[in-house]
């Protein structure tokens, strides 16, 4: 986590559910299926019409779901009609932060907090949406920003943004996913995986997941509650991980003990960086 974080943002965020916030009756169910976290959408999934409408639901169904899930409200982008408004009169009280989409410098999230702060918001996280070109391209600077806890990777847009062609093979998002991964952990904060639109394709939702989590992302996005538990199995260690990590941590004590920092397990050389995934890996069965 970012130095200095609130001890409540301190958790994985191995999945993070987004729901209409102009569908109340669905926002209600966000709890169910007991997603890392949730999210009120303000922005895509709200037609423009209905953004009144959803920042009001916001404040109804709020209030409930902060005492059963971590909750937070993405907001439409900074440089839309509805952002100013979406923070004034669309962010209820306990939210464990904000989305704030489309994030692109350091300046556009300096620009956000003052504003946030000026609206009685002061110090609210941020999970900072990466899915431009230019905010895959610079995503270190916002990545770095203390005030961003979180960040995601949307491809649907970046790729929008780009002109490219979607495919399933994910083979266009590639380095855009890898350099989002690579600026998160210099930035010390955790990267959340792209949509799967298709949540009826759960060999998809476990691939693309598996992926991610090879690429260093620690959960991915979530539309469906069915999505919320793959999500949950794929960026936990597995029983052969974690047999794999506790020999291999506890020879290479024992070798440090003894002077050794080069040794052999079951077949297989073992120095630092190595035990170090292997602590990584006991580490994160634990949270």
């Amino acid at each position: 986590m970012a130095t200095g974080s609130d001890p409540s943002t301190d958790f994985t965020l191995r999945s993070l559910l987004f729901a209409p916030g102009n569908r109340a009756e669905v926002l209600a169910k966000l709890p169910r299926s007991a997603p890392s976290a949730a999210v009120i959408d303000l922005e895509d999934a709200v037609p423009p019409d209905r953004k009144a409408e959803a920042r009001a639901i916001a404040h109804e169904v709020g209030p409930d779901l902060v005492d059963e899930v971590r909750l937070f409200v993405r907001i439409n982008a900074a440089d839309t009609e509805h952002f100013a408004a979406d923070v004034s009169d669309g962010l209820p009280s306990g939210l464990t932060g904000v989305v704030v989409p489309k994030l692109e410098s350091a300046a556009a999230v300096d620009a956000v907090g003052a504003a946030l702060d000026a609206a009685g918001h002061a110090g609210l996280p941020i999970v900072a949406g990466l899915e431009t070109v230019a905010g895959v391209v610079d995503a270190r600077t916002v990545t770095t920003h203390p005030r961003v806890r979180w960040c995601y990777f949307g491809a649907e847009d970046y790729i929008a943004d780009l002109g490219g062609v979607r495919t399933p093979g994910n083979h266009e998002v590639a380095v855009a996913r890898a350099q989002v991964a690579q600026a998160a952990h210099l930035g010390g904060i955790q990267a959340v995986d792209m949509v799967v639109a298709d949540f009826g394709d759960d060999d998809r939702f476990r691939r693309e997941a598996t992926e991610a989590r090879a690429l260093g992302f620690r959960g991915k996005l979530c539309i469906h509650p069915a999505q919320v538990p793959l999500a949950a199995e794929a960026f936990r260690p597995s029983a052969d991980e974690l047999v794999w990590a506790a020999a291999v941590a506890e020879a290479y004590d024992a070798a440090l003990a003894r002077g050794d920092a080069s040794i052999a397990v079951n077949g297989e050389m073992v120095d630092e960086p190595v035990a170090r995934r292997a602590r990584a890996l006991l580490a994160d069965a634990t949270d």
